[in-house]
């Protein structure tokens, strides 16, 4: 590992002990617990040398010579050993004894680290949900949906266990793995030594796995945003999937993501399989010394048959927990990671809040001077030397083809990009930048073409985010100015009807008609529609465009349309085309120009 790679390791993992921080009082009983678990094991094999030696007399008084061991065996067999009473009745109660306490000790610290687990990821996933609502547009249309998702599920899932399972293993088990080297030193120093030559080879191949569980770790949290992105998108479009008999196309897109992931897992798998018995081959080499120098006649005159059943004992002890050490690694290889993705994204910049400037209702007077635009990474213009301006209580509509530029200039209103080229955006004479941002888009109601709701009640969908307290008599009158009551009283629940997720369970134009109660209801100075009617038959919208009249009333009101009978009323129309305003004026003087505009209400009216 390099040390810009031991570095990021140790700089991710600081962080996320901080944490923990609030729960140092949890951490450290939970570490005690885990310390004291590895410290009973180490003990209960420290009194296996009392209990030969001294539990059984023959050996303690006459020999003190390993080479005694082949005839301490016979002695046994023949009742020449005699059992030293006083010890061996003593060790029922030290088993016991042992074991209770590392019974609660295991217990205390599985508990504790299983609670600081729960609240860290809770906190974590809280943090980067909150995170997702403070950046900018431009971060979530460049980022997969599929990986936004997964950080907050997946992703954080890894951290847990790295922090869960992980953090008990490396604990408990490097506690245990001290013990047992302490107790060999301390019995035969000599026979000890080999484990400092093995310790370099465990080390390298910790060191070269370690590199390999994070690599591939970083591909499998890639891989599941993947089959999350598939999933979702499926879902989503499941009517167009069985309209278009799509069933085949949607299980092979899976197939490919879904063994993509599979893959990825298999080669943590293998780098698992293979470090394990590699690192049990090398101890066996540890082993194996010891019991090779034991036989030497050097090494039996300083033994004792309870010497040597301890050192042994200690290392066959110590086998599992280094086992146990390796596999773990995995885990926390994986949950560094999870880590370092999630604290890059806790690293993006949120959305930029300079402005500083509140006003309680603005007037409405909206200002586009010489506004050029461009979208991140792209070449073209999306807008081009824009110039407008909408008086208080006035209605400009932008029409033009689809990609013209009409939205974007809906999109700046709201601040949801910024990095003007040129020119600047004003409210009531103040730049939109130098307002404070919740302030500026409290000023504004947005009807989009794309309608959002959620799994709630209607009622509570249009008074979603309601600033203060809504009465129901409130959400009714915006419901009735929306003509949405005329549907909703028909339903079994009414305004405590259940929409389903994104309203599934109610048709485009009833849909459209909440979204417009809702934006009534907030009684914004400045209105955006942008294709407001777009998912209305002709009779709704008919039903309903006295109630955007209504809604457009005293209100600045920017509304963009393909169809162009919603806009006859318009103080203003600008025909947009490819970021550039090639044509303005009212809906009479745009027909007697015979312009563009002209020509589009000529195809869509006949004459």
């Amino acid at each position: 590992m390099t040390a810009a790679e031991k570095n990021e390791v140790w700089t991710v993992f600081k962080r996320l002990m901080g944490y923990l921080t609030p729960m140092k009082g949890m951490f450290i009983l939970s570490v005690c617990g885990l310390i004291t678990y590895g410290l009973v094991d180490a003990t209960f094999i420290a009194f296996i040398k009392p209990f030969i030696d001294e539990g059984f007399g023959g050996q303690a008084s006459n020999a003190g010579q390993l080479s005694g061991v082949s005839g301490a065996m016979d002695v046994v067999t023949t009742g020449g050993f005699q059992a030293s009473a006083d010890v061996l009745k003593l060790a029922p109660f030290v088993v016991i004894g042992l074991f209770t306490l590392r019974g609660l000790a295991n217990f205390v610290s599985t508990y504790g680290i299983s609670y600081m687990s729960a609240q860290l990821i809770m906190k974590m996933r809280q943090q980067v949900f909150e995170h997702y609502l403070s950046l900018p547009v431009s971060y979530i249309d460049r980022e997969n949906s599929g990986n936004l998702i997964s950080r907050v599920t997946f992703d954080t899932e890894q951290i847990a266990r790295a922090s869960g399972s992980a953090l008990i293993s490396i604990v408990r088990d490097s506690v245990t793995v001290i013990g047992m080297l302490g107790l060999m030193f301390w019995y035969s120093w000599k026979l000890s030594l080999c484990i400092l030559v093995i310790a370099p080879m465990m080390g390298l191949v910790m060191i070269l796995v370690s590199r390999r569980f994070r690599k591939v770790s970083r591909l499998i949290q890639s891989a599941m945003g993947g089959v999350t992105a598939t999933t979702e998108q499926m879902v989503k479009g499941h009517k167009n999937v069985l309209a278009f008999g799509g069933q085949q196309t949607e299980a092979s897109r899976f197939m490919a993501v879904n063994n993509r992931n599979r893959q990825q897992n298999m080669k943590l798998a293998v780098a698992q399989a293979i470090s394990q018995p590699t690192i049990m081959i090398i101890g066996s080499f540890a082993l194996a010394f010891v019991l090779y120098a034991a036989s030497l006649d050097s090494m039996k005159s300083e033994l004792t048959a309870g010497t040597f059943a301890t050192i042994l004992g200690a290392m066959l002890a110590m086998l599992q927990p280094i086992k146990n050490l390796t596999r773990v690694n995995a885990e926390f290889q994986r949950g560094i990671a999870a880590c370092t993705t999630v604290f890059e994204l806790l690293d993006t910049e949120p959305e930029p809040d300079p402005g500083r400037f509140k006003v309680e209702r603005a007037t409405g007077f909206l200002q586009f001077k010489d506004v050029s635009f461009r979208y991140p990474q792209q070449d073209r213009l999306a807008l081009d030397h824009i110039n407008f301006e909408v008086k208080p209580g006035q209605t400009l509509a932008l029409v033009g083809r689809s990609g013209s530029g009409k939205s974007t200039i809906a999109s700046l209103i709201t601040r949801f990009y910024i990095g003007l080229e040129t020119g600047s955006i004003q409210l009531d004479g103040t730049s939109i930048y130098d307002y404070d941002l919740k302030n500026l888009r409290s000023q504004v109601a947005l009807v989009s073409q794309q309608v959002t709701l959620f799994n709630d009640t209607i009622a509570n969908n249009i008074a979603y985010a309601y600033p203060g307290e809504v009465t129901r008599e409130q959400i009714i009158q915006a419901a009735i100015l929306a003509h949405a009551m005329e549907f909703i009283e028909q339903l079994p629940d009414g305004l405590d009807t259940m929409v389903g997720e994104n309203g599934v369970l109610l048709s485009g134009g009833q849909r459209q008609r909440i979204a417009i109660a809702r934006a009534m209801l907030r009684d914004a100075p400045v209105l955006i529609l942008d294709e407001a009617t777009s998912a209305l038959d002709t009779e709704s919208e008919k039903a309903i465009q006295q109630g955007l009249d209504n809604l457009r009333h005293n209100r600045t009101s920017v509304v963009i349309a393909h169809r162009l009978s919603t806009i006859e009323s318009a103080d203003q129309i600008l025909v947009v085309e490819q970021g550039n305003i090639i044509e303005s004026g009212t809906h009479a003087s745009l027909l007697e120009h015979g312009g563009i505009y002209a020509r589009l209400y000529q195809m869509q009216f006949g004459s």
